[in-house]
């Protein structure tokens, strides 16, 4: 199986920054794409950015130009920079990584999810 740990969120006024983490361990032989998902209350969940094996990247409309998504190959961690909060921003957001098991691993592929951290934008 394969865990995702994320850290890195909180309370934060409006124009702030924060930096969310996730590191994934376990039964990994490669990482197909990374990305960061988010949901607020009453909302459905969306994709906020994503990033594939070739390094290419997607956002949601309303965070481009404010957040960035990385990764570490080495570490199989990625993270999510975000700049210029608002309160729109305050939401739980998860991380999520496909990719290929290792082998004896009994399922071929997994898409697994962290625990979610809380980031909230607020005066």
């Amino acid at each position: 199986q394969v865990q995702l740990v994320e850290s890195g969120g909180g309370l934060v006024q409006p124009g702030g920054s924060l930096r969310l983490s996730c590191v994934a361990s376990g039964s990994i032989f490669s990482i197909n794409a990374m990305g960061w998902y988010r949901q607020a209350p009453g909302k459905q969940r969306e994709l906020v950015a994503v990033i594939n094996r070739s390094g290419s990247t997607n956002y949601v409309d309303s965070v481009k130009g404010r957040f960035t998504i990385s990764r570490d190959n080495a570490k199989k961690t990625v993270y999510l920079q975000m700049n210029s909060l608002k309160p729109e921003d305050t939401a739980v957001y998860y991380c999520n990584v496909r990719g290929t098991s290792a082998v004896g691993s009994s399922t071929p592929i997994f898409d697994s999810w962290g625990q979610g951290t809380q980031v909230t934008v607020s005066s």
